[in-house]
């Protein structure tokens, strides 16, 4: 997708959860990147102005580390940006020595600038917070090279070679934590002299231009799910094929928020596009994982019938296979989680890349428009195609639907308790925390790569936002055996909820959507949906004095790759939990978990 006469800067993908953010953010400075493999030819990377080796889960001494053209490290003159995983195969391939830290950081931690005169950070204080996410660490630099920052506890945080314009950083300053990562970035666009001349007005034409190429003189099926990447994706699609080649349906699964479907409807119809269909296929979702409790097996059943149900739509409207192709509002996080990368971990599967889905683009019958884009990036194609503020700013709502935020049990669950897990009790009584761990898992990701694990669930009534973020930063890089930490909103007691059986019914559901339409109009009420990024609300399988808990989940990102836990004023909260407890909640838990070591959604 590389534009002429647009200056360009190359991310080597070595498969971490931020390669393509990266990406991202070096494009909000106005300066264009593309995504390569970390084995494509040197030829190719020719006309960049300079090449970033992303982060990944790989050791750079595994026997399946990802394959590198060391020929790229070698040849290339343009400036060299080593992070993480970068950083480290920058000195491994250099005569470096890479091993396991001592201590494994993940989370923020003080970057202190040992050379301030380096280009690289330029502008940066002295002292500045930096987000780390490893395992390894460089212990012994390679010739030439100097340290330039370090954290307590690694000594080449940041790196300099005195021959070459190659850097290395063991933080991620792509991500938001980063305090100042935006300027360290900055910095690199400018020590490769790149102009800022790349926006999404420009990037409009190009997309328009490679949809026309790609689908020729056929027209286009969209699934529509009613989320903001399938609305701004059909929208672009109406605007550059014409209404008349194009056709939106929208399936309505049986779990989506209440009134979902109909909202769905008055707002596109409002633009005035009647060429999108709404089909109720509640039963054809809810039967197959009627009594279904893992979460991948559900996620790849509801893909997997989006496929049916849209393939039994297509017959019902006689649409000839060989005139219309099929399109999806995937976007760069769809692709990454799933390991759609080449060298990418699983985080977990979406339901727009379940082995349907990709035959359809092994096939050349898939057509995703916004699959480069991040969210922010959707976000500003929509406003620039002219779609109303109040559409583009809804709150990102998963394909699945409440089908991943009803977590399901069969009542049955093996694992540690506090008292299982070295040191955790230690930690918990020196910090005077009451605690305990949830009979059930969620999906986390740390170190680039997936876990499932516990949750914590801390019952101090007097813990205060910053307190809760120490302590859940603290544990979950201590103890792997857990990946979330969540509060308990006012608790009255502190004994720890039953596991039940649950599974995705329409009671559980239209429970479900009471308690998530109850959060929403909170929200809107208290002037926070626009300043609270997204709150899933999730259904445990879990009762307290026989009533569900529920877990609601804050916060605030741009791209969904990272994301801090949104800090809700204690008041407001207090009559939030007043509202559900009076809807039939037993408990409220607030997620105080960040991105990573905590996925946004549960499952």
């Amino acid at each position: 997708m590389s534009q002429r006469g647009i200056d360009t800067i190359a991310v080597l993908d070595f498969g971490g959860q931020y390669a393509h953010l990266i990406a991202n953010r070096i494009r909000r400075l106005g300066v264009f990147t593309e995504i390569h493999s970390p084995d494509t030819s040197f030829e190719a990377l020719k006309s960049v102005k300079g090449i970033i080796f992303s982060g990944g889960p790989s050791s750079v001494y595994a026997k399946d580390a990802p394959k590198f053209n060391t020929e790229i490290l070698q040849k290339a003159t343009v400036p060299i940006l080593g992070i993480c995983y970068g950083h480290q195969l920058i000195a491994h391939e250099l005569g470096g020595v890479v091993e396991p830290g001592k201590v494994k950081e993940y989370g923020i931690a003080n970057l202190h600038v040992v050379d301030s005169a380096n280009e690289l950070l330029r502008d940066i204080p002295l002292d500045s917070p930096m987000w780390m996410s490893h395992g390894d660490q460089v212990i012994t630099l390679p010739a030439g090279f100097c340290t330039i920052a370090e954290t307590e506890d690694c000594q080449a945080a940041a790196v300099s070679s005195s021959d070459r314009p190659i850097f290395g950083i063991q933080f991620h300053p792509e991500v938001t934590h980063s305090q100042h990562g935006a300027q360290l970035l900055l910095n690199f666009a400018r020590i490769c002299d790149c102009l800022d001349s790349w926006n999404m007005k420009s990037y409009l034409p190009l997309i328009s231009e490679r949809i026309q190429e790609q689908v020729g003189e056929r027209n286009v099926f969209l699934l529509v799910s009613g989320g903001v990447d399938s609305t701004v994706a059909f929208v672009l699609l109406n605007r550059i094929l014409g209404p008349e080649r194009v056709l939106g349906l929208h399936i309505d699964n049986g779990m989506m928020r209440l009134n979902e479907s109909d909202k769905v409807l008055e707002f596109l119809q409002s633009e005035g596009m009647d060429n999108l269909m709404v089909a109720d296929a509640t039963s054809d979702f809810l039967t197959p994982i009627a009594t279904e409790s893992s979460p991948e097996t559900k996620r790849k059943s509801i893909g997997a019938t989006f496929l049916r149900v849209k393939d039994r739509e297509l017959e019902r409207l006689m649409l000839n296979p060989d005139e219309w192709m099929i399109a999806q509002g995937t976007i760069y996080p769809d692709t990454i989680e799933s390991g759609g990368t080449k060298n990418a971990d699983l985080i977990k599967t979406h339901h727009n890349r379940v082995a349907e889905v990709m035959e359809l683009m092994e096939k050349g019958l898939l057509l995703e428009p916004l699959a480069d884009l991040y969210k922010d990036e959707v976000r500003m194609l929509g406003e620039e195609l002219g779609i109303p503020h109040a559409l583009v700013w809804r709150h990102p709502f998963p394909g699945p639907g409440l089908g991943v935020r009803m977590l399901c049990s069969d009542g049955n669950f093996e694992g540690p308790s506090i008292s299982d897990v070295e040191g955790l009790e230690d930690y918990l009584e020196h910090h005077g925390l009451r605690a305990f761990l949830l009979p059930i898992r969620s999906v986390g990701v740390q170190g680039d790569g997936r876990t499932y694990a516990q949750p914590l669930v801390l019952t101090n009534p007097d813990l205060d936002w910053d307190a809760n973020e120490r302590h859940a930063t603290a544990i979950a890089n201590r103890f792997r055996v857990v990946n979330r930490v969540v509060w308990q909103v006012n608790a009255v007691t502190t004994s720890a909820p039953l596991l039940v059986r649950q599974f995705c019914d329409k009671p559980n559901l239209d429970m479900l959507r009471e308690f998530d339409a109850i959060c929403t109009e909170f929200l809107q009420k208290h002037n926070l949906y626009e300043s609270i990024w997204q709150m899933p609300v999730v259904q445990l399988p879990l009762r307290l004095q026989g009533k569900p808990v529920i877990v609601i989940r804050p916060v605030n990102s741009s791209e969904a790759m990272t994301a801090n836990f949104a800090r809700i004023p204690n008041a407001k909260l207090l009559l939030l939990w007043g509202q559900l407890r009076a809807a039939g909640a037993g408990a409220l838990y607030y997620d105080v978990t960040h991105k990573p070591p905590g996925t946004i959604e549960w499952e």
